[in-house]
Order: C-alpha cells, then structure tokens, then sequence
C-alpha cells in the first residue's frame, strides 16, 4: 500500500469560554499536531463558530471538521460558510462531512430521522453540490433531494479546486463514496440503524475488509487517498491488559457489548508504553495504509509524544 507522512488530529469537542477554546487550539499547535478537529453534536461546541475561532488563534494548524452533519445544513449554505473559513484561514481548511447519525441529536432538534440509506443518499449529492460551487460559477444540479440553480459564491475558498474533503464511516456504501470522492477516506466504528455501535466492526477483520471495500470503489485513485483512523481510546500504561478491561467496564456501564480481547486487537485501540504504541501505529500504517491518526482532546497531552517521534515520518 501507498505510504503517506504520518499526522495526527485532535477532536475538540467543548470549552466553557472563549480563553479556553482558544488555548486549546494553540495547544494543540505547539505539541505538533496537524489538524483541530471540531464535531458536530448537540453536546459539542457550535463548528463553524468553533473553526473560526480556532483559525483566527493559530497560524500553521489544520482547522477541520470530523464530522458535520449533512442532515443539519443545507448544502448550499454549508458550501459558503466553508469557503470563508478556508479564506479566513489562508487556506488551513479540512472539510469533513457526514450523514449524522447521533439518534439524540435528532430528537432533541426536532429533526426527522430518517432510514440509513436516505441519509446517504442526500449525503452523496450534498458532496456533490459543495464540490460543485468550489469549482464552477456559476453551479447547477438536480437530484432527488436537493435541486439548486445558478448558484455562484463568494468568496471561493482558497485551496483548489477545493479543500481537502474526509469523508468515511464503517460501511460499504458510505466507504464506497468516499473513494470516489474524497480526499481523506476516514475509518469508524460501523453506526446502527438505530444510532448505536457495531463494535463487531472494530475487529482487525473488520477493518481489512473496509480497506478492501475502499479499494475496490476507488480504482485509479487508490493510491492517491489518505487513509484516516479514530483512535477511540489510548492509554498509556505497562498495563495493556488492565487499560482494556477499565474500557470494558466502562462501555459494559453505557449498554455496549465487548470483550478485553475485542478492545486489545482493535486497531481503534492504542494500549502500551510509548515505544509499544509508536511500534502499533507504524503497523497500522504498513497493515492498513492510516497514516492520519485522529485521537480526543482528553487524551493530547498522553499522547504527544508518539506524535513527537512520528508527525512527518
């Protein structure tokens, strides 16, 4: 598999005030880390808000969201505010784009949660409309759920023909559009119909054969996709065992069913010391192709060094 530079993002997900918002970001910029992730939930920080924020404090860091909610924007609308935060940013734009698919988000909004293949459906031709006013002036489509007509921005943002697009899930579909059109295919846990977890999805087996979904989609453009993985949980510990049994414990309190051995073969998982987890993410990177490690924010400072030894390599 193609071997891209390693880099590593952060997920944000809250501040109580504009100082600590702000420190976060340049935090995360002096340990080195490529990318401030912003999310998009109810319970999380307001993204586009967040992103500016994060863009006017920083100078050299990635402002990226993984994800936005298609099902909470109308494309058009989402395509401007991201050009001006590309703009604004002088070109530190990563756009991550998802269905949604937190079943409280949507009852809590108001919003109709529809079946799965409806959200990706729109999702598709909303990749296809963002895309589109970044690249032509003016842009028209027509599709099942969204028709536009003569739509022109301004600004455009500054990378072109756009910013960097991660797109991604855990199943065939939404990985197979990703292959086609993104730039940075992203690797999660398989989502439920209902909004839960798969965690069966999480397994070594699991994950090569959503590797091998991408690379079956992708074609000609295999070898130019940057592959991206959430590690949902790092520990740093001699205790590789005793970290995965406390994550057990935990998800078994929050309803999902797992096992240690689950949670110590997931390549979601990063559990060692630090030699041990530099040795784990460069074989992900062989076994797989991710070379754009994406952990939480309440894990940086555990963290940063594997970062230290590996951002660029």
């Amino acid at each position: 598999m193609p071997h891209h530079p390693f880099r590593f993002g952060v997920n944000v997900y809250g501040a109580k005030s504009r100082e600590e918002w702000i420190a976060k970001a340049q935090k995360i910029e002096a340990l080195r880390y490529d990318t401030f992730f912003v999310a998009d939930h109810s319970h999380t920080f307001p993204p586009i808000a967040g992103m500016m924020a994060a863009a006017a404090a920083t100078t050299t860091v990635h402002i990226g969201s993984n994800v936005l909610a298609n099902d909470f924007r109308y494309p058009v609308i989402l395509g401007r505010e991201l050009a001006a935060v590309d703009v604004f940013s002088n070109g530190r734009l990563i756009f991550g784009l998802g269905t949604g698919f937190y079943r409280p988000d949507y009852d809590k909004s108001g919003i109709p949660f529809a079946a799965p293949g409806v959200r990706v459906s729109r999702l598709e031709e909303a990749v296809h409309i963002i895309k589109g006013i970044f690249t032509t002036d003016p842009f028209s489509f027509a599709g099942k759920y969204y028709t536009v007509q003569n739509v022109s921005i301004e600004p455009m943002p500054l990378q072109q023909p756009h910013p960097p697009l991660l797109l991604g899930g855990g199943s065939p579909r939404i990985l197979a559009i990703a292959a086609r059109e993104a730039d940075i295919v992203s690797f999660n846990i398989r989502t439920t119909p209902e909004g839960g977890f798969d965690t069966n999805s999480i397994s070594p087996e699991a994950t090569a054969e959503k590797v091998a979904w991408v690379k079956q989609a992708a074609g000609d453009r295999f070898d130019d996709l940057e592959f991206s993985l959430l590690a949902m949980y790092i520990a740093i510990t001699n205790d590789r065992v005793g970290a995965a049994e406390q994550m057990v414990d935990g998800w078994n309190k929050a309803g999902v069913s797992v096992n240690a051995d689950q949670i110590l073969a997931s390549p979601h998982t990063l559990m060692g010391t630090v030699d041990e987890i530099v040795a784990d993410v460069q074989n992900l990177r062989e076994r797989y192709g991710f070379s754009f490690v994406v952990v939480n924010e309440n894990t940086i400072d555990d963290f940063a060094p594997v970062v230290e030894r590996l951002a660029g390599t």
